[in-house]
């Protein structure tokens, strides 16, 4: 079964000729970089957008992989801190993401002459709330992995197939996720938390959270990771680290890290009944 989902992947791009990537560095998109690129060669590009929603880690991570890959890369600016529909946070803010994303690389595919703008849009993504996708649709994006049916544990699997060394590496959404809707996001708030999050990892702990309500750092980690970090984590240490950063409390999830939970809120009553 995968093996067929491979060779539909493929035919999609002979099919295409040539095709620019909405390339993060992420393990979805890089999977379809490298399908494209064994495909079309040089007919593929990469291209990262960044702006302060992206850690200078994870892009300095997209370089690295596309270079690996050998396909062409090229890095352009987005500007979505500038639109107060993002900015305020709404439920609906990576409508506006996408939308900014995707009204950069398209006349940016037209000028350079490629006829699809690709994303890494999985199976799995159709059945979680993503407004950013119809943002994408909207705008004629086309979503290989989605359409052939490939759920994110076919991603990676498929991309230890290939022998990509990051087949595993965490899941990593922009930076504006940390932070509850209605939650005003700031540059000063997203490298809080961006340098929050680095100092996590380069004490070990890769696949993390960092949620901020508030002057509130809110740590998540997998459940089975809790009692380690408590008992060999230098908390006051840590503590002291998170204020310097910006933070004036420090707290940490004891459910540990579940992706979209900051989602939950949109499935709650709007109003709770009294007896």
């Amino acid at each position: 079964m995968l093996t067929e989902k491979l060779e539909q992947l493929k035919a999609i791009f002979a099919e295409m000729g040539r095709a620019l990537i909405a390339y993060s560095g992420g393990v979805d998109s890089t999977l379809v970089a490298k399908i494209a690129y064994d495909v079309l060669g040089d007919g593929a590009l990469a291209v990262t957008a960044i702006s302060p929603t992206l850690l200078p880690e994870e892009l300095e991570d997209a370089c690295k992989q596309a270079a690996a890959i050998g396909i062409a890369h090229q890095i352009v600016e987005t500007h979505e801190m500038e639109n107060p529909n993002y900015t305020s946070n709404p439920v609906n803010r990576c409508y506006f993401c996408k939308s900014e994303l995707h009204d950069t690389l398209k006349p940016l595919a037209q000028k350079l002459g490629y006829p699809y703008v690709v994303d890494g849009v999985n199976a799995d993504d159709l059945h979680d709330y993503r407004p950013g996708i119809q943002a994408a649709k909207q705008r004629g994006a086309r979503s290989p992995l989605a359409e052939v049916g490939v759920t994110k544990i076919e991603v990676r699997q498929l991309s230890q197939q290939l022998g990509l060394p990051w087949w595993d590496k965490p899941a990593q959404p922009c930076l504006s996720s940390r932070f509850p809707y209605g939650e005003e996001i700031t540059v000063a708030k997203l490298q809080r938390v961006g340098r929050a999050e680095i100092y996590l990892r380069k004490l070990g702990w890769q696949n993390l959270r960092v949620r901020s309500e508030g002057d509130t750092a809110r740590i998540e980690l997998p459940p089975e990771q809790i009692k380690d970090f408590v008992l060999n984590t230098n908390l006051q240490t840590l503590v002291t680290a998170f204020q310097e950063f910006g933070f004036i409390y420090v707290t940490l999830d004891l459910e540990g890290y579940r992706s979209g939970k900051l989602n939950r809120v949109l499935h709650q009553p709007t109003s709770v009944q009294k007896n």
